[in-house]
């Protein structure tokens, strides 16, 4: 599976911006989204995942209620809509894919197979 995130950029607080992870390859159906960050000399950290249904997409606390995760299945494309953002989201975001069939802790960067390249977001106050 092969991902290409891209949308990022400089933005003021309080902006919206929406990130795009197309993901190609084989069997990619199979396999859940997840977006995950990684802020200026911090460790990665999760953001959301979501499965190709659509159903279960988990959010971290940090971004729930501001940052939506949707997919459009025709164009095997997942989205991160992220809103009212904060000088504090500013980071790399990076996709990733896991096999949606194994059981997994989501939230945790191990359980991910294949990663994008990563798109910075840097937000301004």
């Amino acid at each position: 599976v092969q991902l290409q995130a891209s949308g990022g950029g400089s933005v003021q607080a309080g902006d919206p911006l929406r990130l795009s992870c197309a993901a190609s390859g084989h069997n990619v159906s199979s396999y859940a989204l997840g977006w995950f960050r990684q802020p200026p000399g911090k460790e990665r950290e999760f953001v959301g995942d979501i499965r190709w249904s659509g159903d279960g997409t988990i959010y971290a606390h940090s971004v729930k209620g501001r940052f939506t995760i949707s997919s459009d299945n025709a164009k095997n494309t997942v989205y991160l809509q992220m809103n009212s953002l904060k000088p504090e989201d500013t980071a790399v975001y990076y996709c990733a894919a896991r096999w949606a069939l194994r059981a997994a802790v989501v939230s945790e960067w191990w359980e991910y197979d294949y990663w994008g390249q990563g798109t910075l977001v840097t937000v301004s106050s």
